[in-house]
């Protein structure tokens, strides 16, 4: 999510499908959550930081809903679908800044609310191109989870939302004209190869960090950054 801005400025210079270069960024970025979640995973699970229950039950809803709405991409405008990843980073910001408290003996909920759930959240997750993270960690810990839990377990979500997502991104771009070479539907692959081989190094350091830093700081930095990129997004094509 945070690479989407970053990725459609890029692709906007270099006038790659100006009417798709968030599109583009869109699809890149979701393609190297693969990669860099399986690198930040391996990480906090040697750490404890994983609750693979949770993965087990929240991932069948995120997969459905990431698929519908990666597949849909190619069908909204430019302009609303970055205008409408600002809002929703802006409120997912906003969430994890605030940090609401669990509530008293909070568990997690039966498995038709974590289905339902679980959609929703991949459906935004498609839309802004993450791993649910942003919205998966304040739902767990409003479930009882600790902070370094809710941010291992999220990434380990990530995942497969990001293998189906990346396989929507392909469906909605493959037959769009003036992509530039080297891509695969909304994937630019040379991009996709770069981010890749710098995760390999940072994501594992990246989680490192994250078990290292008091949660409050964890907090407010990840808001502050989300808020800074989706300001950058809204600038840019309002």
């Amino acid at each position: 999510m945070t690479l989407v801005p970053v990725l459609a400025a890029m692709f906007a210079a270099q006038s790659f499908a100006p009417d798709h270069s968030v599109h583009l960024a869109l699809g890149t970025a979701m393609a190297s959550i693969v990669f860099t979640s399986s690198a930040s995973v391996r990480e906090h699970h040697r750490h404890g930081a994983v609750d693979w229950q949770i993965v087990k039950r929240m991932v069948p809803g995120m997969l459905l809903g990431a698929l519908i709405s990666t597949v849909a991409t190619g069908w909204i405008a430019q302009r609303t679908l970055a205008l409408a990843f600002a809002v929703i980073v802006y409120a997912g910001a906003t969430q994890i800044l605030i940090g609401r408290k669990p509530a008293a003996h909070a568990t997690m909920p039966g498995a038709p609310v974590v289905f339902g759930v679980g959609t929703i959240i991949g459906v935004i997750s498609g839309l802004v191109s993450a791993g649910g993270t942003f919205l998966t960690v304040p739902f767990m810990l409003y479930c009882g989870l600790r902070m370094h839990t809710a941010i291992g377990t999220g990434a380990a979500i990530g995942i497969p939302v990001a293998i189906i997502g990346t396989v929507g991104y392909i469906i909605s771009g493959w037959h769009v004209a003036a992509l530039p070479s080297w891509s695969i539907g909304f994937i630019y692959l040379p991009a996709l190869a770069l981010l890749v081989a710098g995760s390999i190094v940072t994501a594992p350091m990246g989680a490192r960090y994250a078990h290292k830093l008091p949660v409050n700081t964890l907090r407010r930095v990840f808001a502050c950054l989300l808020y800074v990129l989706a300001t950058k997004m809204v600038v840019t094509y309002w």
